[in-house]
């Protein structure tokens, strides 16, 4: 009946799996729960243990093949109808986690749990990670609702594997970033419904400041890329950075832009990477690294 399924890089699952095992078997439903390692070098021993529980199988795997196919291999190795991906740094903060997937699971749908943070964790370290992702990822439903598929993630979601078989992350992007946007934007293209709900879960695998700087300006040359294969025309509109770097670029002011941010590059990192960063300053960050890797050879 459900397939629980969870990608993983160098993170310790134990304690996921173990949440998740217990309350799938208080569930008394059909269930699996499928850990595939994506090259991973840390945290084998402790990992492949989880293969001692019962219904669970752990998958090693010493070549990364990237998030969008080892996301479509679980799916082609799962037996049951509805999947629910969960990344490895997820923490279960509900005892009816899975529960309340469950009543989803006689339809062809797709439902978005959503994403919360420790309130608990105030390591200055983190500030940037946490300060984005409680202001823009951790809202409730009723918010994620109004912009349903610019605000669809794949930390943790269920679906139903028939549809998903029909879709499947495009395995073209290998590198990280907006491979959930493109799959939230051919969820659209293909007519599915796309439901917000109140089943979060907390994200604990936090990158220091300097690290999300580096994920996001690596993030960001991805989506460059995309916008550049002239593959993904709706990206232009469904990111709003996007959008305003076109516009930008369109009244030729994006080297002046890419002059400000090479003479600013370092004033505005040191202030991201402040205990009380500003989003502004980041969304600002974005859209000048945008213009600055556009006029890159």
């Amino acid at each position: 009946m459900l397939s629980i399924l969870i990608p993983v890089y160098n993170y310790d699952i134990t304690k996921l799996v173990s949440d998740l095992h217990q309350q799938a078997l208080d569930t008394l439903v059909d269930f699996e729960i499928i850990v595939m390692e994506d090259g991973s070098t840390l945290y084998l021993d402790a990992n492949r243990r989880v293969a001692d529980l019962k219904f669970c199988r752990y998958i090693p795997s010493e070549e990364n093949i990237g998030r969008s196919a080892g996301r479509n291999k679980l799916a082609e190795l799962a037996k049951y109808g509805h999947l629910i991906f969960i990344d490895c740094d997820a923490e279960v903060c509900s005892a009816n986690f899975v529960n309340k997937y469950l009543s989803f699971v006689h339809e062809e749908c797709v439902v978005v749990g959503g994403t919360a943070y420790d309130p608990n964790e105030k390591n200055p370290d983190y500030s940037l990670r946490l300060k984005y992702g409680r202001e823009r990822e951790a809202r409730s439903a009723k918010d994620r609702e109004k912009q349903k598929y610019q605000s669809f993630t794949t930390f943790n979601f269920l679906i139903a594997k028939s549809l998903f078989e029909k879709i499947r992350f495009d395995e073209s992007i290998r590198s990280y970033g907006y491979e959930d946007t493109v799959f939230g934007h051919q969820l659209v293209e293909n007519g599915y419904e796309v439901l917000h709900i109140e089943n979060p879960l907390i994200h604990k695998g936090l990158d220091t400041n300097d690290v999300y700087m580096q994920k996001t300006e690596g993030g960001l040359k991805n989506l460059y890329l995309l916008y550049k294969t002239g593959r993904y025309p709706f990206l232009a509109n469904e990111s709003k950075l996007l959008h305003t770097f076109v516009l930008i670029k369109r009244m030729g002011l994006n080297a002046v832009f890419a002059l400000f941010f090479r003479m600013n590059r370092k004033t505005l990192k040191k202030s991201l990477c402040e205990p009380s960063p500003s989003l502004r300053v980041y969304d600002l960050y974005k859209l000048l690294f945008l213009c600055y890797i556009s006029r890159q050879k």
